[in-house]
């Protein structure tokens, strides 16, 4: 009998990085982990076979720590997926929403809930992660607690949902990257492509600026630009990108030779298959 492949994610069952591994790979088992660090290790030493990152989110921008985790990693992106984050109330069975006195999660989807527990005269308390805190107020069974989190984890923990859908904002989406042992390349015009590589300036005049100018002259599309100090020194900086396309594409190869020119360092993450419903398709850097 074949042993079912496994993905491993940040947070307990039930967190949004599950949920993000339950829908771009239903075929494989979950592994939680403590850490990102954790995670990214369970594919390395073979515990896993795939690991799901997040790296930004709509709302609060990049994941910290995260492009900082990726060059060092060993790992390399063979997908992207994006999940709508939805925040919901869960409280145990029986609860009524008049009940509830507080709710308690992370801090950032307390942030994004603002507007629904005013109204409802509900205090905000920070816990560890969302699922987290799904699995501490289904075992303290006080019906006035409850949890800001995903649909899943109530499922997983036993909970009733109260609201669905809570947020402020109704657009709140996280995009995560599958990470693997072994690249992936998608064949050259098979499909939209991504390309994300990170890399370090020559220490010259205007590095950067002539860095990035054979991507404009080429028209290829660079959809991200971030830069994050390296070793906790304020002279030496990393850039992370994505750009649309392969780098077997001529234009694309062209402006990865002009990069070269005036870079210290250049590593290819990943070339992976672009969400064609988040693909921008097209436009110069």
């Amino acid at each position: 009998m074949n042993k079912m492949p496994t993905i491993a994610f940040q947070g307990e069952l039930g967190a949004y990085s599950h949920q993000a591994c339950h829908e771009a790979r239903p075929d494989h088992a979950p592994l939680p982990c403590p850490t990102f660090e954790d995670a990214i290790e369970a594919v390395r030493a073979g515990e896993a076979d795939l690991a799901m990152l997040p790296v930004e989110n709509s709302t609060y921008g990049r994941v910290a720590d995260i492009h900082s985790l990726l060059p060092h990693s060993g790992l390399h992106i063979v997908e992207e997926a994006f999940v709508r984050v939805h925040i919901n109330l869960l409280a145990l069975p029986g609860t009524t929403l008049d009940q509830v006195r507080v709710a308690q999660s992370h801090t950032v989807l307390l942030g994004q809930c603002r507007e629904f527990l005013g109204q409802h005269g509900i205090r905000p308390r920070v816990g560890a992660d969302t699922a987290g805190s799904a699995k501490q107020i289904a075992e303290a069974g006080d019906p006035a607690e409850a949890a800001l989190a995903s649909e899943m984890a109530g499922k997983i923990y036993g909970l009733e949902v109260l609201a669905r859908h809570i947020e402020d904002h109704d657009r709140n989406t996280t995009r995560f990257l599958i990470m693997s042992r072994d690249p992936s390349w998608p064949e050259p015009g098979s499909g939209p492509i991504k390309t994300s590589f990170v890399f370090r300036v020559r220490n010259i005049p205007a590095a950067l600026y002539k860095a990035m100018g054979g991507f404009a002259t080429n028209g290829v599309n660079m959809t991200k630009l971030e830069s994050y100090m390296v070793d906790g020194s304020f002279s030496a900086t990393q850039f992370y990108a994505d750009i649309e396309g392969h780098p077997g594409d001529a234009p694309v190869a062209r402006a990865l030779d002009e990069l070269r020119f005036f870079t210290s360092s250049l590593d290819i993450l990943g070339v992976y298959p672009a969400d064609p419903d988040h693909f921008e398709g097209g436009g110069a850097a």
